[in-house]
């Protein structure tokens, strides 16, 4: 999964930012359990970009939350 870029997110609704915010958090729990278990990340910056991405997505629903 690549991260979402901030004009993808902008035109997403609230329930779409939800869902997308728990399918990115899962991935990232599969990958940081692959992590601790010794594995090597396939992809190392995925971590940092998925990180990013959620809080791309909980700033965008903050300021909804706070406009409306």
């Amino acid at each position: 999964m690549a991260g979402l870029k901030k004009r993808d997110i902008q035109k997403m609704t609230i329930a779409e930012l939800d869902k997308k915010q728990k399918e990115i958090e899962l991935e990232l729990l599969k990958i940081n359990t692959k992590k601790s278990s010794g594995a090597p990340p396939e992809n190392p910056g995925q971590i940092k970009q998925l990180r990013k991405t959620i809080a791309r997505i909980q700033t965008r629903k903050r300021l909804e939350k706070k406009t409306a």
